[in-house]
C-alpha cells in the first residue's frame, strides 16, 4: 500500500461503511449466494426472488442449466453492473457421467489427462449462446470416483466451460457413449457452497422480516457489493472526490489518499471512500510509481459508478 495523506479524516455525518448499512440500503446494492435446485432455469429462479423481495433490479450472474444445480449469484440493484466481472469468475464442477458401458478405471484417468489444458468447447444446441467453436481453459480435471459405468469428475475451468460439450468430447475420445446426468456448481469464483443459501432458507428469513419485523436474518444473507470487487486492486479517496467521482468527473490528484501496490497502469481499480464504500470501477491513467511525484493532473476515470451522488457533499461552487 502507497500512502499519500495518512492526517486525512472523513466525516463520519457522510456515508457509512458497508457493515452500517441497513437492509434496504444493502438491496440496493448488494448480492446473495444461492444454491440453486435442480429443475428451474436460472432466469425462473431469480425472478422468484426478485418478486418475492418486491425489486425492481435482480438478475444472476452465470446461468446453470435447469438440471445443473450449485452457486448462482443474484445480484441486487446497482451491483448488477457487476454482472460481466461476475461472469468472467473461473467456475468449478462436480459432474456424474454415466457410460454406456464399463469403463477401466486407468484408461480414463489417462483420457481425461488429455482434457487440461486449452481446449476446444463448442456450446451444445440448446445453449443460450451463439454455437461456434470456440477454446476455454481447463485449469484442473480429476477422477474423484468410478463405479462401473459410472464416474464422478471434478473439473475447474475457465468461465463459459461447458461441462456437457467436455462430456460428450470425452465419449468420443474413449469411443464410449456417455451421458452428463449430474452437474454441481460446488463454486464460482471465490464464492463457495458453504455460503450460500436455498430459496427456502431466503423465504423464510423475508417471512420473519414481513411477519416478526427481524430483518436481522434476511439482512445477513445480503452480502455488500464491495465484496464483489475483493479481486481489484484498491484506491482510497478523499470525501471531496468522492462527491466529484460520484458525478462522473476523473478523479485528480489531490483527491488521493492511498492505492495498493499490484494497481497497474491502464488497469481497472476499484475507488473506495475512506470507509471502505465502492464509489466506482476506474481505468489507472498513470503508473503508481509516478504518484508521489504528481502534485496535479488526473488519476483515474470513472467507467461505472455505484454510490449515489448525493452520499457525499460536494466541494466546490460553481
Amino acid at each position: 500500500m502507497i500512502t499519500f495523506d495518512d492526517e486525512i479524516q472523513t466525516n463520519p455525518k457522510y456515508g457509512k461503511s458497508p457493515e452500517e448499512r441497513s437492509l434496504e440500503e444493502r438491496l440496493k446494492r448488494g448480492f446473495m449466494i444461492l444454491d440453486k435446485t435442480n429443475g428451474p432455469t436460472s432466469h425462473q429462479v431469480t425472478a422468484w426472488a426478485r418478486e418475492m423481495l418486491g425489486l425492481d433490479k435482480l438478475g444472476h450472474g452465470g446461468t446453470l442449466d435447469p438440471f445443473a444445480t450449485g452457486v448462482l449469484l443474484l445480484l441486487s440493484g446497482k451491483a448488477m453492473k457487476l454482472a460481466p466481472t461476475v461472469l468472467a469468475h473461473d467456475k468449478t464442477y462436480v459432474a456424474v457421467v454415466k457410460f454406456q458401458e464399463e469403463v477401466d478405471e486407468s484408461t480414463l484417468r489417462d483420457t481425461l489427462s488429455h482434457f487440461s489444458g486449452t481446449i476446444y468447447n463448442v456450446p451444445p444446441e440448446i445453449s443460450a449462446v451463439k454455437v461456434q467453436v470456440r477454446t476455454r481453459n481447463i485449469h484442473k480435471i480429476e477422477l474423484l470416483e468410478s463405479d462401473h459405468n459410472h464416474a464422478l469428475i471434478h473439473v475447474e475451468c475457465e468461465s463459459g466451460t461447458y461441462i456437457r460439450t467436455l462430456v460428450n468430447d470425452l465419449s468420443l475420445w474413449l469411443n464410449v457413449p456417455a451421458k452428463l446426468v449430474e452437474l454441481r456448481r460446488p463454486k464460482s469464483g471465490r464464492y463457495q457452497l458453504n455460503h450460500s443459501i436455498t430459496m427456502q432458507q431466503l423465504a423464510d428469513a423475508y417471512w420473519r422480516w414481513q411477519e416478526l419485523g427481524d430483518a436481522s436474518v434476511l439482512k445477513s444473507l445480503i452480502y455488500p457489493i464491495e465484496w464483489l470487487v475483493k479481486g481489484l486492486p484498491k484506491l482510497v479517496i478523499k470525501d471531496s472526490a468522492v462527491a466529484a467521482v460520484s458525478r462522473g468527473a476523473p478523479l485528480m490528484r489531490p483527491g488521493l489518499v492511498s492505492i495498493e501496490d499490484e494497481a497497474k497502469q491502464n488497469h481497472d481499480v476499484a475507488i473506495m471512500s475512506m470507509k471502505n464504500e465502492l464509489v466506482a470501477i476506474g481505468k489507472l491513467l498513470v503508473s503508481p510509481s509516478d504518484l508521489p511525484s504528481m502534485i496535479s493532473g488526473e488519476v483515474s476515470i470513472p467507467k461505472q459508478v455505484f454510490i449515489d451522488e448525493d452520499t457525499y457533499p460536494k466541494g466546490w461552487v460553481r
